[in-house]
């Protein structure tokens, strides 16, 4: 006797689970070796990398846990979060390269 219907072993809602599920993994571990970077430097410019990366990350798991939880509020925030991420490290950048973040014309 031929099987005329068989149910899939794994469901396209199961397996996306599954690679949200990994990918939140990866990403917290890619914070702790980002992590490691700003502590033990060896430049400034390293450690002002690896924060931003930090950030990357961080909107990465915001988006991720969109996904898992259906919730389009994560996804606002880490628009939020990209937002702050970009002008702080404008910012670390410009103190780095100018020491002086806010520049005053002649009085």
């Amino acid at each position: 006797m031929i099987a005329t219907h068989l149910a899939p072993l794994v469901t396209a809602a199961d397996l996306t689970s599954r690679v949200v599920d990994g990918a939140l993994v990866f990403v917290a571990l890619l914070c702790l070796l980002c992590g490691y970077r700003v502590i033990r430097g060896p430049t400034i410019p390293d450690r002002v990398v690896a924060l931003d990366a930090i950030a990357t990350n961080v909107i990465a798991i915001a988006v991720l846990f969109a996904l898992k939880t259906d919730r389009g509020l994560f996804v606002t925030i880490s628009i939020v979060l990209a937002i702050i991420g970009f002008l702080s490290t404008v910012t670390v950048a410009k103190y780095v390269t100018e020491g002086d973040i806010i520049t005053r014309g002649n009085e």
